[in-house]
């Protein structure tokens, strides 16, 4: 039985001359205008930006937290499925024969140098000593936070956030970019991967629409990147420089201002710019070489004088722990509890209380980053009166452990995921472009497995050291009482002191600020990428139009997120990503039914050749 050649006549039109020469025209106006239309909207009017942004948050997360989670726990079980089944494992990603076209050491050193970036020099610490006081094990009460048992389950989720699953989302996009491209010889864009589910509907509007969602997902995943860097750059600056205006003027627990971050992303993202245009490019790539240098000696910083022994413990238990829990957390999904719902599972004699007694209740109960200590001091008169008040506030506050559980998964697991989705099409298209000629499973296991064990290195020798240090007393609190972009430079005042703090404290700047102006470039690029319709050599005036575009982004969502009565720099800008990254991850989604399609019927196709050629 025939089966018809696959479809690969993919036409992107694009403008023969003038100013858009060699691009899509309809890609990039719609998604420039979108974003400029982002940025007036902050500026002009920021309260309501970033109220607004907030309300249509919470309705996403509200509706789609459970898809989030089962979309990217499918991702992960999809991949390591077509790695395993020897037809689909075995093809490779190019001609037959083709070699691949990078060394081992070479692909692994690239694929670490784009996993070693921004996110990980500001998580390092912030993360685990985060989810060491909050996690879902210490929120249903099985263990107490900042304890020495609540650091397994702290380690449990922070290496659900930076391992397999992350890797899977990057590679997802990846893969299917890389499989169309080198073996059906398609343009490295997004709309390429829906080929096989949309066929010749791919080259007209819907193609646009797709790529689109691609390019907004791309700036918008790239701009909370660059955000928090920006402001654990701001915090290394002022702990050499001690510059007080770059700070809010808290003197406990000093954050970066809005002044200071606005005053850094312009240095940083000018620097981006000036390498476009002046061909500094070149310098900053082999600067950016040394980045995996600087990183190995700060890593090694930490395994001298951090506590490597406590950390290569909790690394080995903590591994252990995730693979056991993976599946769970994979799909372990929570939905938001109602107001009702919460009203039934009252205890009895708590049910014929005041409705705006129950209100509050309500609101204390299911607050992820509460305490129950915190919860008893907040209930009204009507309970304290109440016979038992200690035994009834522990059952008021257990009724609401399902919303406790959905704000948590909300707030941390979510957000995760629909930021590394935002930055799938800037990773998975790094990750395609360097691995041709290398098998599905190698892709696979190469690009999933290697760089997440790598994250759960970093994250356990750096963050492991900053507990330490909190368990042991030694740290008094500072590391956990500072901001999250200034716990590393915390962490290594209490390690360090003198000229070898300062030499390491001014590395970390440096190291941060290559990786920022390296990543903004690659960003960048990326988007014209998918604009031109998959060339690589973009055009230089287009790529200066993004970095301002990039630019204003950034500093309009901060300067909507400080307004309104819960100001947060970096509010308006995750709210924005989140809602940014829901269409792209249901393009995701189809680009996993249509790589399974190809997959299939390019192995069907094999079969059928290898039966035609045997009876001949």
């Amino acid at each position: 039985m025939s089966i018809k050649p696959p479809f690969t006549d993919l036409e992107i039109k694009k403008a023969e001359g003038g100013f858009y020469e060699g691009y899509s025209v309809p890609i990039a106006l719609i998604s420039k205008i979108s974003m400029a239309l982002l940025v007036i909207w902050a500026l002009v009017w920021p309260g309501n930006a970033n109220s607004v942004l907030s309300a249509l948050n919470s309705n996403v997360l509200n509706s789609f937290n459970t898809f989030y989670i089962i979309a990217v726990g499918g991702f992960a079980f999809f991949l390591f499925i077509i790695a395993l089944i020897p037809a689909t494992g075995r093809k490779r990603l190019g001609a037959e024969g083709v070699k691949p076209e990078f060394s081992n050491f070479s692909w692994f050193s690239m694929m670490f140098g784009a996993g070693l970036g921004v996110g990980l020099m500001v998580f390092a610490t912030a993360e685990p000593l985060g989810l060491w006081g909050s996690n879902p094990v210490i929120i249903d009460g099985t263990v107490v936070p900042n304890t020495e048992e609540a650091v397994q389950s702290g380690y449990r989720y922070t290496f659900l956030h930076y391992g397999f699953h992350a890797w899977a989302i990057y590679v997802t996009t990846g893969l299917s970019l890389a499989y169309y491209a080198y073996t059906r010889d398609m343009p490295l864009t997004i709309r390429s991967a829906l080929t096989p589910l949309f066929g010749k509907m791919i080259n007209g509007p819907f193609g646009h629409i797709v790529d689109v969602l691609g390019v907004v997902a791309t700036i918008l995943g790239v701009s909370v990147t660059i955000g928090f860097g920006v402001s654990q750059f701001v915090d290394g600056v002022y702990a050499v420089t001690d510059m007080s205006w770059l700070m809010n003027g808290d003197a406990e627990a000093p954050k970066p201002s809005v002044v200071g971050l606005l005053a850094a992303l312009f240095i940083i993202m000018g620097l981006s710019i000036l390498s476009a245009v002046s061909g500094v490019g070149r310098g900053i790539k082999y600067l950016s070489n040394l980045n995996l240098v600087l990183s190995i000696i700060l890593l090694l910083t930490f395994v001298f004088f951090g506590s490597f022994a406590f950390a290569m413990t909790t690394f080995g238990s903590s591994l252990v722990d995730y693979i056991i829990h993976f599946t769970q957390m994979s799909f372990g999904a929570y939905g938001p509890l109602s107001a009702d719902e919460f009203a039934m599972a009252l205890p009895e004699v708590a049910k014929g209380l005041p409705a705006e007694d129950i209100a509050s209740i309500f609101s204390g109960a299911t607050n992820a980053w509460g305490s129950l200590d915190g919860f008893k001091e907040t209930l009204p008169a009507s309970v304290t009166a109440l016979e038992n008040s200690d035994e009834l506030a522990a059952a008021l506050y257990a009724a609401g452990t399902e919303g406790r559980q959905f704000g948590w998964q909300a707030g941390w697991t979510t957000f995760y995921w629909a930021w590394w989705i935002a930055f799938s099409p800037f990773v998975g298209l790094f990750l395609a472009r360097i691995s041709k000629g290398r098998t599905v499973r190698e892709f696979i296991l190469g690009c999933v497995i290697a760089p997440a064990i790598v994250c759960f290195l970093w994250m356990t020798i750096l963050g492991g050291t900053a507990i330490d240090l909190e368990l042991t007393g030694g740290a008094d609190g500072a590391i956990l009482g500072a901001s999250n972009t200034a716990k590393l430079f915390v962490t290594l005042g209490q390690m360090l002191s003198g000229g070898t703090l300062s030499g390491l404290t001014i590395m970390c700047v440096v190291l941060i600020m290559t990786f920022l102006v390296t990543s903004a470039d690659s960003g960048i690029l990326v988007m014209n990428t998918i604009m031109s319709g998959g060339e690589q050599d973009t055009g230089i005036k287009h790529r200066i139009i993004w970095g301002v575009i990039l630019t204003s982004v950034i500093g309009a969502l901060i300067i909507a997120g400080n307004s309104g009565a819960e100001a947060n720099p970096f509010g308006a800008l995750q709210n924005a990503m989140i809602i940014g990254a829901l269409p792209f991850t249901m393009v995701m989604v189809l680009m996993v039914i249509s790589l399974a399609k190809a997959l299939y019927r390019d192995n069907h196709r094999e079969k059928i050749a290898e039966t035609t050629q045997a009876a001949e």
